[in-house]
């Protein structure tokens, strides 16, 4: 739990929204919705919690780099009702951004909203024999290599719709869907995720042939985690 009484009194409260219906997307929205609507109370949260050396790191203990550049931070983990809420920062770069740009899907629901910077872009697509083709993986079927990906074939995928979302805007994502997350430029960027539970479990995910199947997440150190929340926070005060 986060210290301070404003942290626990915010995690209460969304807590309270999330168990107020089913575990689906809408009722994810409205969490989301929450921090889109209360970002101060959100980053109050944010920096109390940071205060408390265990929460630091229980929470350092469960997020990672991912293989592109970014940063996915499991803030709060919530038992009943069942949701993570989780921080994804991409650093400043010089060049162009990078995100998750291999399609993919989620063995969750999610909602999210862009909390710093100018926002997300993302493209969803679906398989279709007219598509452009990519090499077919399942994620999480290894029980003893739960962030393996697995082959599983051959796909073509056709882009059924690009949506963007600018910072204080909402986004959600069912287990159905496939899709690239990228920010909008290269500033930097921060979303918070609303992650319903588990629901699938394995995933899919596309690349391009010939691309290497090797890409590990890396660890994220306590010093990274400090960093990145005052880059957050500052980010947000300054309004990036």
């Amino acid at each position: 739990m986060a210290a301070g009484s404003g942290g626990r009194l915010f995690s209460t409260e969304l807590a309270g929204v999330l168990g107020a219906g089913p575990a689906d997307t809408a009722t994810l929205l409205r969490g989301a919705r929450r921090v889109a609507e209360q970002p101060g109370r959100f980053i109050s949260w944010l920096r109390n919690s940071g205060a408390d050396e265990k929460w630091v790191r229980e929470t350092v203990a469960r997020s990672y780099w991912h293989p592109n550049g970014f940063a996915k931070l499991a803030v709060h983990v919530s038992g009943e009702p069942q949701f993570r809420l989780r921080l994804h920062v991409w650093p400043a770069v010089p060049g162009a951004p990078a995100g998750e740009s291999n399609p993919h899907s989620h063995r969750w629901d999610f909602a999210s909203t862009v909390l710093v910077g100018t926002g997300m872009h993302m493209v969803e697509y679906a398989e279709s024999a007219n598509g452009r083709p990519y090499d077919r993986y399942r994620y999480g079927e290894d029980p003893a290599d739960p962030a393996a990906l697995r082959a599983d074939g051959h796909a073509r995928l056709k882009k059924t719709g690009a949506p963007h979302v600018w910072r204080g805007g909402l986004y959600t994502c069912n287990t159905k869907v496939v899709h690239t997350v990228v920010p909008v430029d290269n500033g930097l960027t921060a979303t918070v995720v609303v992650q319903g539970p588990h629901l699938t479990r394995s995933t899919v995910v596309y690349r391009e042939p010939g691309q290497s199947d090797d890409q590990p997440n890396r660890p994220l150190t306590e010093g990274d985690f400090h960093l990145l929340v005052k880059e957050v926070i500052t980010g947000w005060e300054n309004g990036a």
